[in-house]
């Protein structure tokens, strides 16, 4: 082979690490819009729920919260986690135009590799029992926390999914999880364990383990299904999250963001600074990445990151000193989106939260969007995602 099949091969190999870390890590364990001022996402949950379902303009991803292979995660990074999230706490509450929200964590029953699986759960719910033992007056709003199921191969009943929540709401320390979501659909491959997901997620409403329900990976003719499929039962799809950044924007997230808006479902965003790529740090003469997987993710689209990564510096300028990150938080933001933007410590937190002081123009997004297509970087989609 010659150095360009290598290269495409090394890459491929990459994406696939990247979107099957989390079913590799637990397989050891065995079964072990809205236009751009919608700023808070505000829903009926139905008579099961409370009446309101509230999700703050931005939350914190916690994948890296346990995992080695892509992050580095080290166990001697628990104190400086347990701060991130007292911040993240703190910011959100501090967010008037989040109207009272509580500060949304999104997690899942496969962060964590190795013997750490279920790490990410495991640290939310320490850090959630820390806090109202030292909230003694019971002040501020709950953390909403929004677990994943993943979907195993051996996740092939509807029982199976209520089970896998019921032992993330033990490893969270809570009685109901705030949003509970299907990892990724099977649709491309098991039609049959699709519809058990889909029964199961419905039944971890009706029981009572969550406040909402979502999913996760499904794309706006998948969501369009269960979507139906949920109301003929009575239960109200919340939200739905998809690989979404200016390096992951296309026709497919383009419709899924006007779907959304139809059906009343919150668009998160996960993966909107592209594993790093769009703060700037690993373009254009940056930092290595600090992981093999991460740079091998790198490889084609940090050198073309260019242009774009000058744009964004461009516009966070007109912005008052936006940060190249902060500039591509506050795109996702005004494209109707929550952003959930990974976070190891508080100083990152405060950095993403710092986007929300942002409030985009229709012409600078269109210029983020050009300097973007022009560009030629893209990160490659999450193999299972659905059209």
């Amino acid at each position: 082979w010659g150095p360009k099949v290598r290269e495409k091969i090394l890459h491929h190999r990459a994406m696939v690490a990247l979107s099957m870390i989390a079913l590799r890590s637990n397989a050891g364990a065995g079964r072990a819009r809205s236009d751009r001022r919608h700023q808070t996402a505000m829903m009926a949950v139905g008579s099961k729920g409370p009446k309101e379902f509230s999700v703050p303009r931005l939350g914190t991803g916690t994948w890296a919260w346990g995992n080695k292979v892509v992050w580095g995660y080290e166990e001697s990074m628990d104190a400086e986690l347990g701060r991130a999230y007292e911040a993240a706490r703190r910011l959100t509450a501090c967010d008037q135009a989040s109207n009272g929200a509580g500060a949304l964590f999104d997690t899942g029953d496969s962060y964590g590799t190795g013997r750490l699986s279920g790490r990410s759960e495991v640290l939310l719910g320490e850090f959630g029992e820390r806090h109202r033992s030292e909230d003694d007056k019971g002040e501020g709003e709950e953390a909403l926390l929004a677990t994943k199921m993943a979907t195993y191969p051996w996740r092939v009943t509807r029982g199976s999914m209520v089970s896998a929540c019921e032992a993330s709401l033990r490893r969270l320390k809570v009685d109901k999880v705030g949003l509970a979501q299907i990892h990724w659909p099977a649709s491309n491959y098991n039609p049959l364990q699709e519809q058990a997901l889909w029964r199961g997620l419905g039944d971890i409403y009706d029981g009572g383990l969550a406040r909402a329900v979502g999913v996760s990976n499904y794309g706006p003719k998948q969501l369009k299904k269960i979507h139906a499929y949920l109301a003929g039962r009575g239960v109200p799809l919340a939200t739905c999250q998809v690989q979404l950044s200016l390096l992951s924007y296309g026709p497919m997230q383009n419709e899924l963001v006007a779907v959304c808006a139809d059906l009343g479902v919150t668009l998160i965003a996960y993966s909107p600074l592209a594993l790093g790529l769009l703060t700037g740090k690993y373009g254009e003469g940056g930092v290595k990445a600090p992981t093999a997987i991460r740079s091998l993710a790198f490889r084609k689209a940090a050198p073309k990151c260019g242009p774009l990564l000058r744009e964004l510096e461009r516009v966070g300028e007109e912005c008052g000193g936006l940060t190249q990150g902060q500039v591509a938080l506050a795109w996702c933001v005004a494209k109707g989106t929550v952003p959930i933007p990974g976070a190891k410590t508080a100083a990152q937190v405060e950095q993403n939260f710092g986007a929300l002081g942002a409030d985009l123009t229709a012409s600078q997004c269109a210029a983020l969007e050009r300097a973007a297509e022009e560009s030629g970087a893209r990160v490659q989609q999450n193999i299972f995602q659905t059209e």
